[in-house]
């Protein structure tokens, strides 16, 4: 099969497309940095259900709740619990400015290590805090670690896969994330009658962090990275040992080599070069793939999910079992992903996926509509609630397999050499400021648009669907340093990439 001309089955370049074990080894270590990210937004929605942390940190949100004829989607409003939520993401996005640069001059590697190594001082802050601003600073480091982590991990999974398989490597990292959520809704659950609970459940972010660290450590740096950093004998170490020692590496080696002298004869910095017109579709993905992610809604969803569901009628536990339950199907559809993405592509499943959230966002909103009334202040029945999860479940699958793993993927298979983390720092920016101004701003909207809250995330996913339909093009299968065929071929694109008459 070929697209564009470039043949995707079997060897691409000559390269070999062969899996190994130590391929697989070095990319479940790898993926593993998701671990850090899923497991915060887990356990950050989880332990503000939690009494004894609201009655030490935010006592109002309990005296809200007691009144009577309390607006349902309205007793979390709290500008002071929203900030020790969104904290970590503004901070994600001052670390994911630096790492770009940072990723190139040291590597993909060293920026995990040096992520996982900020995350776990965070994580310590938070299971000892005696205070909010003990709490924010946590939570500051926190988003530290995950914004250098999320910088390199996604890169570093695209430039070790082999082409073939390129997308289902690159999932690990959203499965990662998702086995990371899944922890955390447990340990919030298995801790919450604790009066010391809600410290456990922060504390316990050491875990993955240790696990991360620790594994970064044990593996090499893609050959890429090394290429790109003149340790060419280690490139070769690297390639061969992910290749197979019966592989002839030299080929795809000089290809490395080929990219990383022209990106260096260009001598701009990829900052400025990224904003040429002929990297105009590049950067425009950078942009609208995590900024589009963030608005399906689903990292809102995701940490604020036991508060949600106790907003609309859940039981403190029930909440719990239902963000369990949100996290097991989440990850299921995960796998679905890695199995699928390399066999029919990264369009269709965003095109599925993106219909199928579209539906069940709607369906919510008219269920909350009907069941709580205008007003907001009746409570619903058992029978509704469950109406709810189930199209909730039904949501989180359509987005576990699309939009989940593929705005990660996207952005990291798509750029050239010479911009590729300056690409990558620019699409993890957007993401964290997306998520800090809806993270900021999501339980204000919930109090005051309602089951109208759903209906503005079922729009921008309408929109997203089209964006992908007219402007993503299929890139499945195509070798990193071969991608520019992909924009001569699309139809708007091509005008920006090919010089113009």
């Amino acid at each position: 099969m070929a697209v564009g001309g470039i043949p995707v089955d079997g060897q691409v370049n000559g390269f070999s497309g062969r899996i190994t074990a130590s391929v697989v080894i070095t990319c479940i270590v790898a993926a593993s940095g998701g671990l850090l990210f899923g497991y915060d937004i887990g356990i950050s929605g989880g332990v503000t259900t939690m009494a004894p942390f609201l009655q030490k940190f935010f006592p109002s949100i309990l005296r809200k709740a007691a009144r009577a004829k309390t607006n349902v989607y309205c007793v979390y409003d709290s500008q002071t619990l929203t900030s020790f939520t969104s904290s970590l993401y503004i901070a994600g996005l001052a670390a994911s400015i630096v790492a770009g640069r940072l990723t190139a001059t040291l590597g993909r590697r060293n920026i995990m290590v040096l992520g996982g190594s900020i995350f776990l001082a965070g994580a310590a802050i938070n299971g000892g805090a005696e205070n909010v601003a003990m709490l924010i600073l946590g939570r500051i480091l926190l988003g530290l670690g995950v914004g250098f982590t999320n910088q390199a991990t996604p890169v570093y999974l695209s430039e070790m896969a082999p082409p073939k398989w390129r997308g289902a490597f690159n999932t690990g990292f959203q499965f990662f994330i998702g086995i990371g959520v899944l922890t955390a809704n447990c340990v919030n659950y298995g801790t919450s009658r604790l009066s010391w609970g809600w410290r456990l459940s922060l504390g316990l972010a050491i875990v993955p962090a240790a696990i991360m660290t620790l594994g970064a450590l044990s593996i090499s740096d893609t050959p890429s990275s090394l290429v790109e950093r003149g340790k060419l004998s280690l490139a070769k170490k690297s390639l061969t040992k992910v290749r197979g020692i019966n592989t002839d590496v030299e080929p795809e080696l000089a290809d490395l080599v080929k990219s990383s002298e022209i990106a260096k004869a260009i001598n701009k910095e990829a900052f400025v070069t990224i904003f040429e017109r002929q990297y105009r579709p590049h950067l425009v993905m950078s942009i609208a793939i995590p900024f589009f992610q963030q608005l399906t809604g689903i990292n809102i969803i995701a940490f604020y999910a036991p508060v949600l569901f106790q907003s609309v009628g859940f039981g403190s536990d029930s909440a719990l079992i239902a963000a369990i339950i949100l996290g097991v199907v989440n990850l299921s559809s995960i796998l679905v992903s890695t199995f699928v993405v390399d066999r029919y592509g990264r369009r269709f499943l965003f095109i599925e996926g993106g219909a199928q959230m579209f539906v069940c966002q709607v369906a919510v909103a008219c269920v909350l509509a009907a069941a709580t009334g205008a007003s907001g202040t009746k409570h619903i029945s058992k029978g509704d609630a469950a109406v709810v999860l189930t199209l909730m479940c039904i949501y989180a699958a359509g987005f576990g397999w699309s939009w989940g793993p593929l705005s990660w993927l996207i952005p990291s298979e798509i750029f050239p050499m010479k911009i590729r983390t300056a690409g990558q720092s620019i699409s993890i920016a957007v993401n964290f400021g997306t998520t800090f101004v809806l993270s900021q701003t999501f339980l204000t909207m919930l109090c005051h648009f309602k089951y109208g809250a759903f209906l503005f995330y079922a729009a921008w996913i309408a929109a997203m669907t089209v964006f992908v339909v007219l402007f993503v093009p299929e890139t499945k299968g195509i070798p990193l340093n071969s991608m520019y065929a992909v924009w001569e071929e699309h139809w708007f694109w091509r005008r920006y990439v090919k010089p113009q008459p």
